[in-house]
């Protein structure tokens, strides 16, 4: 079985772009996006709430074309592309400056004890959580509480893609205050000229659905039972991708909608594989044939959202109870650092 960089390098054959096939879908993906945003706007209740849900999960899959756009998996090179992933960057609260930043540190060190948590969920061991202060400890639940992701589009994006990276750094991360300018500035237009219905259920309420679902997503795809960490000094690349990064397996609707994102092991393997070749890469690499494995399942998720304190020890995820109740077993203390 290949690992390291001869794996890396066999999954190259599918990191190639097909830029017809790419527009084709783009094109399909936004004629449907904004006819359901017509009717979320224009049409009666009864229709239109039906078509805020459908347009939510339209905003996923056009999110899965920014996101490959800027892996440079797709449209590299493209004026029109780029100008059409920029403007949803925009829309969505999530931009160019800030996702690369966290996202591209988030690639790099997947699963790595200490230091993986930027652009990603934080995750400590058993031996960090009992020295961390209270405050510290209050950010970690509230980070990792179900509530804060089904309000991800205040929590993740409004906060943590736009406000706290421009007061951090203002100059380099300006979109993200020109992200804010323009969701809520054409909110805010739509609702005086237009009226509330286009404001909310054609424009806001999307993105809050789509960045709820994308909150779950992102945090089921590294925290999950059978999920392994590893210290600094023995992590690598390619495992963390093959066990660190779920398969999140969906019906073929629901993998249209999010972008084959649930493929994230082949994603992770390499983010330069477009997102309707995943599923292909995964056929053809026996490597990535036997995932660890999580679906929609309520039973599923309740097992993704239990875990939250890593054990070395163990090689497990701890609950909150059995965090508390831990006994050092030896070895905890060398896993994080």
């Amino acid at each position: 079985m290949r690992m390291g960089p001869e794996l890396v390098r066999a999954s190259n054959d599918y990191a190639k772009e097909d830029r017809a096939l790419t527009w084709r879908l783009l094109i399909v993906t936004l004629v449907l996006w904004f006819a359901t945003i017509a009717v979320a706007s224009f049409a009666p209740l009864w229709a239109a709430i039906p078509a805020t849900v459908l347009c939510g999960l339209l905003v996923v899959r056009v999110f899965i074309f920014y996101h490959d756009y800027l892996h440079t998996a797709i449209l590299v090179g493209s004026p029109v592309g780029g100008l059409i992933m920029r403007l949803f960057g925009y829309y969505v609260l999530a931009g160019v400056s800030v996702w690369r930043e966290t996202h591209d540190y988030h690639h790099k060190h997947t699963a790595k004890m200490v230091g993986a948590a930027i652009g990603s969920y934080p995750t400590v061991t058993v031996t960090m959580w009992r020295e961390l202060p209270a405050a510290q400890r209050m950010f970690y639940r509230f980070v990792r509480n179900p509530v804060t992701m089904l309000f991800g589009y205040v929590f993740m994006f409004v906060i943590g893609m736009c406000l706290s990276p421009f007061r951090r750094q203002p100059r380099q991360h300006l979109d993200g205050l020109l992200s804010l300018v323009f969701h809520f500035g054409f909110a805010a237009v739509a609702w005086v000229l237009v009226g509330w219905q286009m404001a909310v259920l054609g424009w806001m309420l999307p993105v809050a659905i789509a960045t709820a679902a994308g909150s779950y997503l992102f945090y089921a795809q590294h925290n999950f039972p059978g999920m392994e960490l590893r210290a600094r000094q023995d992590w690598e690349y390619s495992f963390a991708a093959l066990h660190s990064s779920s398969m999140f397996d969906m019906n073929p609707v629901m993998h249209w909608f999010t972008g084959n994102i649930g493929y994230h092991h082949v994603h992770h393997l390499n983010h330069r594989i477009p997102f309707y070749r995943l599923p292909e890469a995964m056929a053809g690499m026996v490597e990535l044939q036997n995932p660890h494995r999580t679906t929609w399942n309520p039973k599923d998720i309740w097992a993704c959202l239990r875990g939250h304190i890593w054990d070395p020890a163990q090689g497990r995820m701890l609950t909150w109870a059995e965090a508390e109740a831990w006994v050092p077993q030896g070895g905890d203390a060398a896993a994080a650092k």
